[in-house]
């Protein structure tokens, strides 16, 4: 008896990653748009929505729920084939996932510039659009746990733990921060159903929790899918990834108060958010030890394979930034970093440094076999995304370090009466020429960006013209074997 190989639904995956890509470039403008305003603040000429105040929100949407949502999308449904040998549970449904997406970051693309958000940090869509969103992903979660439900190995590959984690983490965490009482369908106006001091403890619950558990653990399932397979071997360990998974999910959902300190929240709440933070990070880097072990021996393949280098540096990023959030959730470098530029550094250093990096080193790994390619069109071009991403996004980070830095020495500055030694206005104008700097870093990685949609564009274009009608049901036959498909089987015993 001979074994066929599986039938793939590869076009919902493939749709995914293009629009990961669309959306990360759209997203990324905006934030070099952002970064010159800061520059240069008259630049949008009082256009109310070219503001800085509309157009921030939009920046956070497009690029951790439209350009990482449609990456985790993708990387997880291929993931969730891949190890369990099996095509997606219901691919009706699936591309209801695709399209019911795009539709939600094309509402918020409008709706936010025009005034329409619901105020919060990260939740900022009004509740039409809130209850799109949880109706997609409701569809996700069908889809996701349904294929590996019905998967055809004995063991669940631990990239889908943390993919299963972040998928029923959002879920549960965007029902309850988007409580709200609906007043209007257009405009779009709703009030928050909890009050005060809740409401801002709700969100900053909501914001760590979706940086923990839908960025971070989401894209870890990529790390521990993707890393193992760009050096041909297995993780080094997978019970110490058992561990961190366990640790994370645990952890992550007391860390909320860490963004209240030094604010009305009860003082033992705000104590609670900063001890868990401090345990963080023992899984944190137990994933950054495991992802370095798996690495060690294979740097000679890092250097030549420029997909892997992303991963490698996200990895080294993830690191970084799993290092600095808990030390900034200890009350005494908090009161330093609280509400200067630090934190806005922090915040690109886990997203642009790490998630970027992973995401785009999977995209390059995975994108050639969805369109039935050996390699992507141009590994040059890869090089020369990689340099340019990671000089601009180091520029960036520096800058805003620098800036959050001198903004807190100054804002601490005493006379020796006692008195204010600077204004507000004095930090303002001392920080512009890193502002300067961040917007040259920002054109950078958007030129990066370009060239990853130009050499995403070639590689396709010969798949594109020979596409034939019986591929419109999403499925081909893949005819190159997926190694962590065997990994899968082998850890069992590991």
């Amino acid at each position: 008896m001979t074994h066929t190989q599986p039938l793939y639904c590869d076009k919902v995956v493939r749709q995914f990653a293009v629009m990961a890509v669309v959306w990360g470039l759209v997203g990324m403008a905006i934030g070099v748009w952002l970064a010159a305003e800061l520059a240069f603040p008259t630049i949008n000429i009082d256009i109310p929505w070219l503001s800085f105040g509309r157009l921030r929100p939009l920046h956070t949407h497009l690029v951790i729920f439209a350009f990482g949502g449609c990456a985790l999308f993708a990387t997880s449904y291929h993931v969730a084939q891949s190890t369990g040998k099996v095509c997606l549970a219901n691919q009706g449904l699936a591309n209801f996932t695709f399209w019911g997406w795009q539709i939600v970051s094309i509402l918020a693309l409008i709706t936010l510039p025009l005034g329409m958000s619901s105020g919060k940090e990260y939740a900022e869509a009004e509740w039409p659009i809130d209850v799109l969103t949880t109706l997609v992903w409701l569809a996700y979660a069908v889809v996701f746990f349904k294929t590996l439900a019905r998967r055809e190995t004995l063991e669940l590959y631990v990239a889908n733990w943390f993919y299963g984690a972040a998928i029923l983490a959002f879920l549960v965490l965007h029902l309850f921060n988007n409580f709200a009482i609906p007043i209007s369908f257009w405009p779009m106006k709703s009030y928050s159903f909890y009050p005060g001091a809740v409401d801002a403890l709700t969100e900053g619950w909501y914001t760590h929790s979706l940086m923990g558990l839908f960025l971070t653990g989401g894209f870890l399932g990529t790390l521990y899918y993707f890393l193992p397979k760009g050096v041909d071997r297995p993780i080094y360990s997978y019970r110490l990834a058992q561990s961190h998974f366990w640790a994370m999910i645990f952890l992550i959902p007391w860390i909320g108060p860490q963004h209240l300190l030094h604010s009305a929240l009860p003082d033992w709440v705000q104590s609670l958010g900063m001890v868990f933070a401090l345990l963080l990070l023992v899984p944190f880097w137990g994933g950054v030890l495991n992802g370095f072990l798996t690495l060690s021996g294979s740097w000679p393949e890092v250097r030549k394979n420029p997909a892997l280098r992303f991963m490698a540096v996200g990895l080294s990023f993830y690191a970084f930034s799993t290092l600095e959030g808990p030390l900034l959730a200890v009350k005494t470098i908090n009161a330093s970093s609280h509400y200067t530029d630090w934190t806005v550094a922090h915040a690109h250093a886990g997203a642009m440094g790490s998630f970027f990096f992973l995401i785009i080193g999977a995209l390059y790994t995975l994108i050639p076999s969805l369109f039935r390619q050996e390699k992507m069109y141009s590994s040059r071009l890869i090089t020369v995304h990689f340099w340019l991403t990671l000089v601009g996004i180091m520029l960036h980070l520096m800058s805003l370090w620098s800036a959050g830095i001198m903004q807190s020495r100054m804002w601490y500055a005493m006379t020796s009466e006692g008195l204010l030694r600077y204004t507000f206005l004095d930090s303002v104008h001392a920080v512009q020429g890193f502002y300067w700097l961040g917007t040259v870093g920002g054109l950078m990685s958007l030129l990066g960006m370009c060239l990853m949609a130009y050499n995403v564009r070639r590689t396709a274009k010969p798949c594109v013209r020979s596409e034939s009608p019986k591929s419109s049901h999403g499925t081909h036959a893949v005819h190159t074997k997926h190694s962590t498909e065997a990994h899968a089987e082998a850890h069992a015993g590991h």
